[in-house]
This record gives structure tokens, sequence and C-alpha cells, in this order.
């Protein structure tokens, strides 16, 4: 009958493939996303409505409210009093986009892990890791809501330290599920799941750490602060760059101090990249650590353009593509060396 599920019938290679798919479009709504902080878009849509803000204004008397709305909150006083309403459509467009990615991951994510669970094509095993991606989605649409408002009454800007949160946990979300894909992709081949080991673990932490410092950067616009490399201006670090009110404030505040760690945290990240590369390489995962080698080059010299630029918008997405991108090969090079070998 059409309302009994069918008989267990695991599907792990499908099911991975439509993990990717899923993963490809949190990659995008990063991407989109980077771009919303970049053009000042976040905060041109007030309202949160997850079912009719599907639909974008459609008539003038529509466009002009949503304008309006905008108008009341601290940041069109601060920096856009003399937008025009063409303008506001075109930060309008990157907010409404980033959201509309977020509903349809959500979506596609829900449909696939229906039908997957209806045709009982989930391998056992693998059902509290499901639960944990669709609450973990559930929980990124919360925490995007909670950065938005922060920036609605009394800031001109969302909570840097909100925008940082929002980041990690798409990071969070698309790293379990490229983990789980391969996971179900070395179920097909008869191979047991992959473990988290200590090394992978702690260079997979050293890369999320650069992309909070990442965030924070974008956050206080402190890619701003020194446009010249390897130096700041003419120091090392920044004459009276660091200020009176304690550390805490310096590292979570200051834009100076901001920029200086993110500068020096890379090569962090340089380091652990080569030995996650090595540990791939030794394990067989040779195309894993050519990658993360490749990537991690790539990341600095954008990094590096990013500053001597001004942070201009097409590197400095490229810099925040790359950065998932590196993120995902740490994810692929870890499961590498987790994996034990085929039963």
């Amino acid at each position: 009958m059409f309302f009994t599920r069918s008989p267990y019938h695991p599907k792990p290679r499908a099911l991975g493939q439509w993990l990717l798919v899923v993963a490809a479009l949190v990659f995008g709504i990063v991407i989109v996303g980077g771009i919303t902080r970049l053009t000042e878009s976040g905060l041109s849509i007030v309202t949160w409505d997850p079912i009719l803000g599907t639909l974008p204004p459609l008539t003038h008397a529509q466009w002009q409210a949503a304008f309006d709305a905008y108008k009341a909150i601290p940041q069109y006083a601060a920096f856009n009093k003399s937008m025009t309403l063409e303008g506001f459509q075109h930060i309008y467009f990157w907010e409404y986009l980033h959201r509309l990615l977020a509903r349809g991951i959500g979506t596609v994510l829900g449909i696939v892990l229906l039908v997957f669970w209806w045709k009982s094509w989930i391998p056992r095993g693998y059902g509290r890791r499901i639960v944990l991606i669709l609450a973990l989605g559930g929980l990124q649409g919360l925490i995007g809501w909670w950065m938005v408002a922060s920036g609605l009454q009394d800031r001109v800007e969302v909570s840097h330290l909100r925008l940082a949160t929002h980041l990690l946990a798409a990071m969070l979300i698309y790293g379990v599920l490229i983990w789980t894909a391969l996971d179900l992709f070395g179920e097909a081949k008869g191979q047991p799941r992959a473990r988290l080991l200590l090394d992978p673990a702690s260079a997979i932490f050293a890369l999320a750490v650069q992309l909070m410092l990442g965030a924070f950067t974008a956050g206080l616009r402190a890619g701003y602060a020194f446009s010249s490399w390897p130096l700041m201006g003419d120091h090392f670090f920044p004459q009276g760059g660091w200020a009176p009110q304690g550390i805490a404030f310096n590292l979570f505040y200051n834009p100076v101090v901001v920029q200086f760690i993110h500068r020096w945290w890379a090569w962090v990240v340089v380091m652990v990249a080569l030995l996650l590369a090595q540990s791939a390489w030794k394990k067989g995962g040779r195309v894993a650590g050519i990658h993360a080698i490749v990537l991690v080059a790539l990341q600095v010299v954008l990094g590096i353009a990013t500053l001597l630029t001004g942070v201009l918008l097409p590197i400095a997405v490229a810099h925040q593509a790359v950065a998932a991108l590196l993120l995902a090969c740490f994810v692929w090079c870890a499961h590498v060396v987790g994996t034990a070998p085929r039963r």
C-alpha cells in the first residue's frame, strides 16, 4: 500500500551523492553570504518570515514598503541616507538570494532524507547522524536571524561575534555532510566508518580558528586597517595598535589586532595542512594530500592579494570560497587518515 514503508534496501552510495549535492549548496550559500557581508546587504531585509518571505516584493508599493522598513534601522541613517530605491534593490537582492538558498538547502535536504527514510534506503547506524544534520540545519536558521537582529536596533551592522558563529555553524554542517558522504561511499565498498583522530582533528580546529578570525576581520572591517604586507604600515605590529582596554577587548574587538592575528595564524594553518597532507599521502590519499597543499598555497596568495587590493570584492570572495574548499579538503584528508583497511 502507499502508506507502507518499503523493505530495508540500503543505498549508501546514492545517499552519499545527495549529501554532496547539499554540501555543494552549502558552499554556494557561504559564497553568497560573503558577498552579502562585503556589500553591506545583510540588513536590507528587516523581518524574518520563513514561509511568506520566499516571495520578494513584486510591486512598486511593496518595494517602497520594504525600503521604508530599512530606513527605520540605524544603518540607513548612518551610511545610506542618499540611497535610492534602485540602490536598495541591489543590496536587497543579495540578502534575498542568501535566504532563498537557505530555504532551498533545507527543502532539498528534508525531501531527500524523507524519501530515503520512506524507501528504507538509509543504511543502519546512520539515523542519528541524519537527525543531527537536520537539527544543525534548523539551528543555523535561528542563528542567521539572531545575527541579523543584532544590527536592527542599536548597531549599524551585525555583531561580528554572531557573524562568526553563523559562519562556523555553516562550516560545521558542510564538514559533517562531507564526512558522512565519505563514510557512505566507504560503506558501499565494505569499509568501516572512519574515525576522526587527534592529529587531523587538531588540524581542522586550527583551520576553524582561522575561519573565525576571517569572520571577525570581515565583521570589524579589519581588512581595511592596513593594506600592506608583510608589514602593517612600516612595522611588524603598528605602534599604538594595542588598545588599553585589555586582552579580551583586543583579541575580539580591536581591528588592528584581529588583522594581525589573522595574518600570522595563516602560517599555522599552512604547517598543519602540510602535516595533514603528508599523513593522508602515507595512507594512500595522494590526491587528497596534493589538493590540500595546492589549496592552502592558493589561500595564502588570495589572502595577501585581498589586503594589497584594499579588499577588492572578487578577490575577497574568492578568498572565502577557497577557505571553504580547504575545509572540505581537510575533512577529506582526515577521513583518509582515519579509515581502517577494507574488511
